[in-house]
């Protein structure tokens, strides 16, 4: 079981990877960071709710508390996305990508100090080279531009995103079914990207380019539903730390598709950081802490 966790963690950070994909085919018809936020979340929630309705409506009953904690996630992933989007954007990809992945960092913080789990020294190295492997393989070594506010936004997404893992990993331990959690969450999210974008642009854009629909329902599966349901799924057995810090494959899985869909060159620091991440699966995959 605890297998099969791991292998969820590792699918759903390949799919989170194909983000930039679907970004790059989105993007020069118009939308932006904020609608783009809105259509991954929004999409997400509504292929959840078919699939909450089809095979049980009664997961869509949830009490007060239950809600409060699952909205709480859902804000945690909209300022995930929202900061990193606009860290992207105030200083480079590649520093927004890493900022983000501090994570694990306040995941393993909170969860040590928390939630009980122990740090062990091979989860120490591992993160360490995860985190350094990060930032060869997004480019950030030679290549960061200093800006406060944009870097600052980059570790509150980091932050954002460990309260997510964390929430989420709450609302298991109270043996909340991951589908209900996972589709208010959406919901949540959704909403308020919503609200602070412009949503008629979204459908101006599908009115005048039917063939985009497909691209944004791929937003929404690929990237959002399939990977946040099966990551949710996975922290029912292996602990918050350990969880988030296999999600710092993304940016390498996004680089790999970079350069073999999108055509881009993978330098001699990128290459090394694919080594020394896939390194620290295989000491994380070894520990033998439950």
């Amino acid at each position: 079981m605890k297998t099969k966790a791991y292998l969820f963690i590792v699918l759903a950070s390949v799919m989170w990877g194909t983000s930039g994909l679907f970004v790059n085919f989105l993007a020069p018809y118009g939308l932006t960071s904020l609608q783009m936020t809105a259509i991954r979340a929004m999409g997400a929630a509504i292929f959840m709710g078919i699939y909450i309705f089809v095979s049980n409506k009664r997961l869509f009953r949830v009490s007060a508390e239950q809600l409060v904690l699952y909205a709480l996630g859902g804000i945690s992933m909209f300022c995930t996305q929202s900061c990193y989007f606009t860290s992207m954007q105030m200083t480079s990809v590649s520093t927004a990508v890493v900022l983000m992945f501090t994570a694990p960092i306040f995941v393993m913080i909170y969860s040590v100090a928390f939630l009980g789990e122990k740090l062990t020294p091979q989860k120490t190295v591992s993160l360490v080279l995860m985190i350094v492997g990060c930032a060869l393989v997004s480019g950030i070594v030679g290549g960061l531009k200093v800006n406060i506010i944009g870097i600052l936004l980059g570790l509150l997404s980091g932050i954002a995103y460990s309260a997510y893992n964390i929430l989420t990993k709450i609302q298991m331990r109270k043996t909340l079914n991951p589908s209900t959690a996972t589709f208010y969450c959406f919901l949540t999210s959704g909403m308020l990207a919503m609200v602070f974008s412009k949503p008629q642009g979204i459908v101006t854009v599908a009115m005048e380019n039917p063939h985009t629909i497909l691209l944004m329902a791929g937003l929404s599966a690929v990237t959002c539903f399939l990977p946040y349901f099966i990551y949710t799924i996975a922290l029912k057995t292996i602990p918050a730390g350990t969880a988030t810090t296999l999600g710092i494959l993304e940016p390498m899985a996004a680089t790999i598709f970079s350069v073999v869909i999108l055509g881009e060159r993978l330098s001699i620091a990128s290459t090394t950081g694919i080594v020394l991440i896939l390194f620290a699966v295989f000491l994380l995959s070894k520990s033998k802490e439950e």
